[in-house]
């Protein structure tokens, strides 16, 4: 018995007619007819009575229809799951910038969800050096602070975060809900390596500018949000850091800025690039921006608690 056969055998049935049959599967009357034979000599049985003018199914027939049915039902859902599986099978190689920073990680939680037979690659890289690797091709999709893409890279803005200051607890600024921008000069503030996040050693530096100060640059610098905190804890020293920074540590504390101000991240990627899990990054990013309001905009109350991708 050949799934052909039943599919052919469900379609007679439902038209009761060899000629409406036949040509809803694109074969000739004959040749249906002969299938349908053919079936039955296999069965043992006759399926369906014929006469020149009237075509009905038999008990036999009937009990086949049904069974008939679930079983072409069972092999279209078993064919829509194979290319569901070999359409979301992939690599993707991301890249998280600094493993404190949460705005990512949430967004690759719900490209996973979407697509759980994808494989994630997380880095926790630089921006300079996401450019050069985007580029090159050991890298599909970036995040950032992005001021000055570079030729090959395409972003998006996705999320404007709040910034605002990590400070001891025991710190005399500490006390305050918002720490007014003034109030850091004197204050040493723990920058990025300077080969590592340059663009967010700029971004710290204008906003003490529009106060009327340059910062008083702590002498140490570090590689990741998690050293400095801990520069911070130890030292009384201070470190500009968005609303993103997830740092569950006791001896500091994240307080905004007054005036605000907001660090935008983009999704970065190779220009021109438009395989599917690039693009399911970017329209995860799209939606979780929709829901949560990290452009500034509203919250969306109706959004899906994870997005599809």
């Amino acid at each position: 018995m050949e799934l052909r056969q039943l599919r052919y055998f469900v379609t007679l049935a439902e038209e009761l007619h060899f000629g409406r049959a036949a040509a809803r599967e694109h074969i000739v009357q004959s040749g249906l007819s002969q299938q349908i034979t053919r079936l039955e000599r296999e069965l043992g049985t006759e399926l369906v009575q014929r006469t020149t003018h009237h075509v009905a199914l038999t008990a036999a027939g009937e009990a086949l229809l049904v069974e008939a049915r679930t079983v072409l039902r069972a092999v279209e859902r078993a064919v829509m799951a194979a290319q569901r599986a070999s359409a979301d099978t992939g690599v993707l190689r991301v890249s998280v910038l600094d493993a404190s920073l949460d705005s990512m990680p949430q967004v690759l939680r719900n490209v996973q969800y979407n697509h759980p037979n994808l494989v994630i690659h997380r880095l926790e890289t630089p921006v300079p050096a996401q450019y050069r690797m985007l580029v090159d091709r050991s890298l599909d999709v970036g995040v950032g602070y992005a001021p000055h893409v570079p030729p090959g890279v395409a972003s998006e803005v996705f999320r404007r975060d709040p910034m605002g200051v990590l400070l001891a607890e025991n710190h005399p600024l500490a006390r305050a809900d918002a720490v007014p921008v003034r109030d850091l000069r004197g204050v040493p503030l723990v920058l990025a390596e300077v080969d590592r996040a340059p663009e967010i050693n700029d971004f710290v530096t204008d906003i003490c500018a529009a106060a009327g100060f340059r910062p008083t640059r702590h002498p140490d610098s570090v590689q990741s949000i998690r050293a400095a905190a801990y520069l911070v804890a130890e030292h009384g020293c201070a470190v500009v850091v968005p609303s993103s920074c997830d740092l569950l540590m006791q001896q500091v504390r994240w307080i905004p800025l007054q005036p605000g101000s907001r660090l935008p991240w983009s999704v970065l990627w190779r220009d021109g690039d438009e395989a599917w899990p690039v693009t399911a990054v970017r329209r995860s990013a799209r939606a979780l921006s929709r829901k949560l309001g990290w452009l500034g905009t509203t919250p969306d109350p109706v959004a899906p608690d994870v997005p599809a991708g």
